[in-house]
């Protein structure tokens, strides 16, 4: 290698996620130049020049964690709704009722952006601190021009300042919007010719989603708004069959959606459409584990067709307020009986595919982004049985150790 190493990390225990079993290799080392991951092996040439050098213990070395479904940036909570729920309403009755959603969107349009990104670095902050190195950060509780744009440039505002790559996604048809109470098609007009096309002008959105469900937006909706976006040239993703089977998922798949998340009522044909179109699914189990759900979503489908499994945080205030992305690993494997290893891709090359970053993220291989994450455990299963640890003892952003 001609050129010196930026980073070099030896005695480390690979991960790279690169097959499904997520194989541990011997001790060998990672060479990092300009950000990317140069070389690997077992032994590096003992002439090799280096500006710094960590011995990493035999540790377990792993891709940083990608979090590929948040909804970071919104203001206050919904702690409130929690003790309903323990009452016995159910989210359609909350939301019904002018809860839910539309009570963040009230105190999101209300907060101007240095309050939004007060309150959003401290989540970020804290997905940094279990391991995070990209995340996926979706608008959604402003649902109207000014407010969904505010929400977007917050999100890159935190990708620029922080060492963790943004990506964001505009989901403008997440809720009805109150001014627009019994007027769901006029909505999703100013939707598909107001606001999807500014925050396309402005490079403010990398894809587009929506929430297709009875409390949400039909299909017909949702096929209109992934029509525009599939004008501007945007990709798709969708929250689908989260409470009902409205046939989401296989709309999404018409569309070459990069994931459909939740599907916990998705049915086989779903799967295999989602199958045949390379569509992840990306499996929620905070937002399961929060609304109490009963009906996990059909993992042993999933594997029978294909299709490849993503774990997310779903990071929101009212119905999975966490930051915590090993403890949906856990979740993933208690409640949805996956496979630490799956969990452990679900987190790594599959959320990455998810957010089609695939190319450049996700797994441990020379070229690749130099994300990484050392861990202080001796197993994969660690991250996967251990309820609520963190035992991150180094974070890379581009081949530079970085803090939250």
């Amino acid at each position: 290698m001609d050129a010196p190493v930026d980073l070099l990390l030896r005695n480390v225990r690979v991960v790279a996620c690169t097959d499904d079993a997520a194989q541990v290799s011997p001790p060998g080392f990672v060479a990092v130049v300009g950000g990317r991951i140069a070389q690997m092996g077992a032994a590096p040439d003992p002439g090799l020049r280096t500006e710094r050098e960590i011995d990493g213990d035999g540790r377990l070395l792993t891709p940083g964690l990608i979090d590929c479904h948040t909804h970071l940036v919104h203001a206050g909570d919904r702690a409130r709704e929690f003790e309903l729920r323990l009452q016995g309403a159910s989210y359609e009755e909350i939301a019904r009722a002018g809860g839910g959603i539309r009570s963040t969107v009230r105190l999101t349009r209300e907060a101007d952006e240095a309050s939004l990104q007060r309150q959003s670095q401290r989540r970020l902050a804290s997905l940094m601190a279990h391991g995070v190195t990209t995340v996926e950060i979706k608008s959604g509780y402003g649902l109207s021009l000014e407010a969904e744009l505010k929400c977007l440039r917050v999100a890159r505002w935190l990708g620029e300042r922080h060492a963790v790559t943004v990506r964001t996604t505009l989901l403008a048809a997440h809720a009805l919007p109150p001014e627009f109470e019994g007027r769901a098609d006029d909505y999703v007009t100013e939707i598909v010719e107001h606001i999807l096309p500014e925050a396309a002008r402005l490079g403010l959105a990398d894809a587009v989603d929506a929430f297709c469900e009875t409390i949400g937006f039909t299909t017909t909706q949702t096929r209109r708004v992934f029509e525009a976006a599939r004008s501007l040239g945007l990709p798709v993703k969708l929250h689908a069959e989260q409470l009902s089977n409205q046939q989401g998922a296989a709309l999404a798949a018409q569309f070459g959606a990069l994931s459909a998340d939740h599907l916990e009522h998705i049915d086989e044909a779903g799967v295999a459409a989602m199958a045949r179109a390379g569509t992840v699914a990306v499996m929620l189990p905070g937002a399961y584990y929060f609304l109490r759900d009963t009906v996990p979503p059909p993992i042993a489908l999933f594997r029978r067709h294909g299709v490849p499994m993503a774990v997310a945080t779903d990071c929101n205030p009212g119905t999975s307020p966490t930051t915590h992305l090993p403890l949906m690993i856990n979740m993933a494997c208690t409640l949805f009986r996956m496979t630490p290893a799956e969990a452990l891709l679900g987190v790594t090359r599959h959320a990455a595919k998810a957010l089609g970053m695939h190319a450049t993220h996700g797994t441990i291989e020379p070229g690749k982004q130099a994300d990484l994450c050392l861990w202080d455990i001796e197993h994969p299963a660690e991250l996967a049985g251990a309820i609520g640890a963190s035992p991150l003892l180094r974070r890379f952003h581009h081949g530079r150790e970085q803090a939250a």
